[in-house]
């Protein structure tokens, strides 16, 4: 029973990880929605969605990318829940300037590093345990077009690393966690941006993008409903995958040559 599972989404205020609680949220289970700011929008969003959806949603503040935070953050859930069936990793920094390796301080390139790399570790360690008791379990990771290869990216050195051994990472906890029931698999979002991650497919379908072969915009629904089929019951011979959901665009291609 959906009602009976709990799902983690890390960065669910706001973006895709909103449009992510929301899915979840409408299929009924009981969310813990963490953010690390801006308290009086996850106010909002949580009345909202709870008026809509008649489901629990438990808001739990922290920075992922410090190891103290995620368990002072896995303390605050047990004394909610009694475990966290599916934990989706959403929240990851990503800087717009465009900066070339040289040019990163150790500072930044950690700030990168750590918020899309090691958060993944911090946070799972302490979730897995719990999975492992109940037997079952689901991890999401976000990656980015083409990462399973490692390819570079121009002026997006530190973030392309981290996701890179992130896909690594998800892969190997595929494999270890097997026999626990628990699968992990990592989604790549093509080119989502603004306004669109928060918005429906059947909104983007009345907007032509040239630019995509299916001839319309992504949406954060689109990546919501693909997390929400990876966790299914069902979906339990899906483990260790890293899928695109670019509607088939090149996202990687126009940059090579920048």
């Amino acid at each position: 029973m959906k009602e009976d599972k709990v799902v983690l989404i890390t960065g669910g205020s706001k973006g895709i990880g909103r449009k992510t609680v929301e899915e979840f949220s409408k299929q009924g289970y009981t969310v813990i929605l963490n953010y690390r700011s801006d308290d009086s929008l996850v106010e909002g969003l949580v009345n909202e969605l709870t008026q809509t959806y008649s489901n629990s949603i438990i808001p739990i503040k922290g920075d992922i990318s410090l190891p103290e935070e995620c368990e002072r953050m896995a303390s605050e859930i047990w004394n909610k829940v009694e475990s966290v069936d599916i934990l989706i990793h959403n929240a990851g920094p990503y800087v717009k300037e465009r900066k070339s390796f040289a040019e990163y301080s150790p500072e930044e390139w950690n700030y990168i590093v750590n918020g899309n790399l090691n958060s993944v570790f911090y946070l799972s360690r302490l979730m897995i345990p719990k999975m492992r008791e109940k037997q079952w379990g689901r991890i999401i990771t976000f990656g980015y077009d083409r990462v399973e290869s490692a390819p570079g990216w121009i002026y997006r050195s530190a973030f392309a690393a981290a996701k890179a051994g992130l896909a690594s990472f998800t892969k190997t906890i595929s494999i270890e966690e097997a026999k626990n029931g628990i699968t992990a698999n990592m989604v790549c979002p093509g080119d989502i941006i603004g306004d669109w991650k928060e918005s429906e497919i059947s909104r983007a379908k009345e907007q032509y993008d040239p630019h995509t072969p299916i001839g319309r915009p992504g949406t954060g629904e689109d990546l919501a409903r693909i997390i929400s089929f990876l966790c299914q019951e069902e979906s339990d011979f899906i483990t260790g995958s890293i899928i695109p959901v670019t509607g088939g665009k090149d996202v990687l291609g126009k940059v090579f040559h920048q």
